[in-house]
């Protein structure tokens, strides 16, 4: 039973496996993208972790019948099976398959990211619903692997679910990544969501993280998708537009590898552009 595969294991390459955050860094790092290197903990670990503890049937009991409109009850059912997994110890091989993933990287500092198999899918896109850290230890990469786990139950991923119609028993995967000191960070829309028809580039210096958590207001770009002139731009600070069209590039080229518009997170350190996420945009 596979409990960890590297990126550069293509041929471990299942959604039902790695989750969908992780399903799609792995297509990308092995079409020779510059996405950090990493691994992930499968969807077999977080089952067997599951059943390690005997709380997949105490997990199944709160949930049923639940009605998420009632925020208070919601909250209380989250809090209590987020307690139960945290609590739950990690099988002495599953602990072991985390520290023999972490010794083929030399990075000191990670990024563990919650990859569900209902996450980044066409169709529903789960984008925030379970949790991501960064800048994670290399002692500290397993708690935070149960950190994820739990997340998959926090008040929003479980209405989420509950209203796209998607079963309380779906799988998560966590991507451990080696972690980009970011000069520059953001992201992309390959088609953006508002006039339809232009790229979209949010980019604001440092972590990514503060802008998709609406804690600082980033440089916006829209620009033209054929020519990457710069349609309208609103900056807060000042950044290379030559490095904002090498952003856009990319972008196209990975839309052109899905073939369809992709919502992605990157990064850049000293002018090389990483790419840390991409998934199907599920608004247009």
């Amino acid at each position: 039973m596979t409990l960890a595969v590297q990126f550069n294991q293509a041929e471990k390459n299942e959604l039902s496996l790695v989750g969908g955050k992780g399903y799609n860094l792995i297509r990308l790092y092995n079409e020779k993208l510059n996405v950090p290197n990493g691994f992930v903990v499968t969807t077999n670990a977080y089952f067997d972790f599951l059943k390690h503890n005997k709380i997949t049937e105490t997990v199944q009991k709160k949930l049923k019948g639940l009605d998420v409109e009632n925020t208070k009850k919601l909250d209380k059912v989250s809090s209590e099976i987020r307690g139960i997994l945290l609590k739950a110890e990690f099988p002495d091989i599953l602990i072991k398959e985390i520290g023999n993933g972490i010794k083929k990287h030399g990075s000191k500092k990670f990024a563990v990211r919650s990859s569900s198999t209902a996450e980044d899918l066409a169709k529903a896109s789960f984008a925030g619903q379970q949790d991501t850290y960064l800048n994670v230890e290399r002692g500290k990469i397993a708690e935070n692997v149960k950190k994820c786990f739990a997340s998959l139950f926090t008040s929003r991923a479980i209405y989420y679910r509950e209203k796209n119609k998607f079963p309380h028993d779906v799988g998560i995967a966590v991507v451990v990544q080696e972690m980009v000191d970011a000069d520059f960070s953001g992201v992309m829309f390959t088609v953006d969501p508002i006039h339809k028809k232009f790229l979209l580039i949010e980019i604001a210096s440092g972590l990514g993280e503060k802008i998709v958590s609406g804690s600082i207001t980033p440089n916006n770009y829209f620009l033209e998708r054929n020519t990457f002139e710069i349609y309208e731009k609103h900056e807060e600070e000042k950044v290379n537009e030559e490095m904002v069209r090498k952003i856009a590039d990319l972008g196209l080229k990975i839309e052109k590898h899905y073939k369809k518009p992709q919502d992605i997170e990157f990064a850049v350190k000293d002018g090389k552009i990483f790419i840390l996420q991409s998934r199907p945009i599920t608004t247009l």
